[in-house]
């Protein structure tokens, strides 16, 4: 079980005090470099969904098998969709994977850094196998952890454990949106996901909101008032 504790704040991203500058080329070095600290297993964490004006933010945290790492992964951004559900497939056969979502109504109550990095915590928490150390993308590691953690920019794109997590968040929220679409067919979720598109702002246009869409985004908060 994951311990909430009061932690302070993780050193800087990209800071030199654990890893040395790494290029954006996805490898299992920043794996590596925390396991030679003394820290392993080591997860990597993403999360997927957080400009759409609808549908829930989700997080992934995933601890590859070091033995058994998947062909081919990368940034979910740079691969194709018949890719990322391949990769999809490999990752969840091989690795540890965990997957935590935070809704609209959520991301509306509190905001979308709040909801997701609650979310990407929940996804470290729920991992079978405790992390020991924890690799996330962007600018944040979400407070609350049990063991230390490092934000890396761009981080899907330099690091194997980060990118599989971006993967299996991509497809999970994607999947999530088409069977949205099966519930409220009235804006198009299965072809882009809940993103701003002309073919979903028609939709809100002609339809209104529905309850999965977030009304402290713009356009739909300037509509709101």
């Amino acid at each position: 079980m994951c311990e909430l504790r009061r932690m302070p704040r993780s050193t800087p991203p990209d800071s030199p005090m654990l890893f040395e500058d790494i290029p954006l080329v996805p490898t299992f070095e920043l794996e590596l470099i925390a396991r030679r600290a003394g820290h392993w297993p080591v997860a990597g964490a993403d999360e997927a969904g957080r400009g759409p004006l609808a549908g829930p933010v989700v997080a992934a945290a995933v601890i590859l098998d070091p033995d058994r790492i998947p062909n081919g992964l990368n940034d979910s951004k740079q691969l194709t969709t018949a890719r990322r559900e391949e990769l999809f497939v490999e990752i969840l056969a091989t690795a540890t994977i965990s997957i935590a979502s935070s809704s609209a109504t959520r991301i509306d109550t509190t905001d979308i850094r709040k909801a997701s990095l609650d979310a990407m915590r929940r996804a470290i928490c729920g991992l079978a196998v405790p992390a020991s150390y924890v690799l996330t993308d962007g600018l944040d590691v979400p407070a609350g952890l049990a063991c230390p953690g490092k934000a890396v920019v761009k981080g899907d794109a330099r690091s194997f454990s980060i990118a599989a997590a971006s993967i299996v968040a991509k497809v999970t929220r994607d999947r999530m949106m088409a069977r949205a679409g099966v519930v409220f067919p009235a804006y198009g979720f299965a072809a882009h996901a809940g993103y701003g598109t002309p073919q979903h702002r028609a939709g809100i246009e002609q339809h209104g909101p529905c309850s999965l869409h977030r009304m402290s985004f713009r356009p739909l908060k300037r509509e709101a008032v």
